[in-house]
């Protein structure tokens, strides 16, 4: 019979370890923050200082609740490269752009938007170009690579010495996967990598075994399932529960709104729609923008409730967070900005709110959402942001996840299905729309701005989204 199941949910933020119970009840939860540090030129993860946690608190979840289980959920957009018995590389921050040289030769190579459903990218969030840019600057280390592993799966051969894939994890507008093929893209054909990336195991899937060294000095044994990326675990979660036709809204650093029934013809690569790839390897069509992180910079912090008094002072002074504050998302023409005023304290986070939500309620437009709204993560607790989404979109139901970590618990999830089990049940609640004076006419002027804002960016720039071709 099945023991507990420790779970790292590994963010770009905040990195945790949660304890559930064979019945899907949380027993703990630990968290600690990833460092990044500079290697050759490069911002990279302290992955020794985050290794040192993970075994110290494993160790001690392990000797507490009897866990006999590990699963792994992980943000996007990282890898690793490995070789022998070792990493080779450093483990690259995402947020960082390469080089213009090495943009200049692996740009043009990117497949079109109709093979990989991802469209060019800044920065690492498609990890192709970051692949590249190792193989362009570092070449005798590229040459000794004999795997390239994605982040859930790095930490599953640490802990279990086998090299793994993972459709959800490929599939993460990362250029490397064309999902309706269910198979490599030309790109990774063109630049000869597919020997480099090992053989495909379903996320959940039991895939090793590990030694856990206890604070006595004993040794546990615990199986290793095969990891999952975090979003998607979130979607997995929701489906496993028996929901469907739904828009998942899942919520942390970025906002990753994800809608199965939206076409794909309908997806606009100008405008960060792409489409994920879920564990069972279908196309999913998504949207993103960097929520959490933007909110975060907003607001200054700020973490205290959010009176709707200070809400409508905001919209009463017509004060406005237009977009974008980070990059990415539906807006990557324009620079985030305040119009209207000064505001500081809860009246800042009133904005930071107000834009969110904003943001949000445009890109399910856009994404053709009219079904039912699942909101989870983060920036739910933050109960004036998923009233005033509830507000704004009378027609749909929107419910709020009662667990918070949905990606966590998704993960959860499908380490327990490969064991038979099948814990979790639907713990969503409906959301009560909240009646902010003037927030319709707020949106209307939010959207009016923003949109004119881009056009003009647009225009002076002539940009044309690259890799787009709907």
């Amino acid at each position: 019979m099945s023991g507990a199941l420790a779970v790292l949910d590994l963010g770009k933020t905040n990195s945790k370890l949660f304890v559930f119970a064979p019945d899907g009840a949380l027993l703990d939860e630990r968290r600690t923050k990833p460092e990044w540090k500079t290697f050759h030129g490069r911002s990279v993860l302290d992955e020794k200082r985050l290794a040192a946690w993970i075994e110290e608190a494993l160790a001690d979840v392990t000797a507490a609740y009897g866990v006999t289980g590990l699963m792994i959920s992980a943000h996007g957009c990282t890898f690793a490269l490995v070789g022998g018995a070792g990493l080779l590389h450093p483990i690259l921050d995402y947020e960082q752009e390469i080089p213009e040289a090495v943009a200049a030769v692996i740009d043009p190579q990117l497949p079109d938007f109709s093979e990989t459903y991802t469209p060019w990218l800044p920065l690492g969030f498609a990890i192709a170009r970051h692949i590249h840019w190792l193989e362009t600057e570092e070449p005798e280390t590229f040459a000794a690579t004999e795997a390239i592993l994605c982040y859930p799966q790095y930490w599953v051969w640490r802990f279990t010495g086998r090299r793994l894939s993972e459709w959800s994890y490929l599939g993460a507008h990362s250029q490397l996967w064309a999902p309706l093929r269910r198979d490599f893209s030309s790109l990774v054909d063109r630049l000869g990598w597919r020997r480099r990336f090992p053989p495909l195991a379903p996320a959940g899937a039991i895939v090793g075994r590990t030694d856990v060294t206890l604070a006595d000095g004993t040794t546990r044994s615990i199986a290793v399932h095969n990891g999952v990326h975090d979003s998607n675990a979130a979607l997995a979660y929701y489906r496993m529960t028996g929901l469907t036709g739904f828009t998942l809204v899942s919520t942390g650093t970025w906002v990753i709104i994800i809608n199965l029934d939206c076409p794909l013809n309908e997806l606009d690569g100008a405008r960060d729609m792409i489409a994920n790839v879920t564990v069972e390897g279908e196309p999913a069509p998504s949207l993103r923008f960097m929520g959490g992180r933007e909110y975060d910079v907003i607001s200054e912090g700020w973490s205290e409730p959010i009176p709707q008094a200070a809400v409508e002072r905001v919209i009463a002074r017509g004060i406005f967070a237009m977009p974008s504050w980070a990059a990415g998302g539906p807006f990557p023409e324009t620079t985030g900005h305040i119009v209207g005023g000064d505001v500081s304290g809860e009246e800042r986070a009133a904005v930071a709110a107000l834009y969110v939500v904003m943001m949000t309620d445009l890109s399910l437009d856009l994404i053709h959402s009219d079904n039912l709204l699942v909101v989870d993560g983060g920036l739910a607790r933050i109960d004036l942001f998923i009233r005033m989404l509830a507000q704004l979109r009378p027609a749909q139901t929107v419910v709020r996840s009662m667990m918070s970590e949905g990606s966590a618990t998704g993960a959860a999830a499908l380490a327990f299905d490969s064991l038979g089990l099948a814990p979790f049940k639907d713990e969503t609640v409906p959301v009560a729309a909240s009646r902010v004076s003037g927030l319709e006419t707020y949106r209307l002027h939010w959207r009016a701005m923003a949109q004119e804002a881009r056009a003009t960016a647009r225009a002076g720039t002539g940009t044309v989204a690259k890799g787009v071709g709907a």
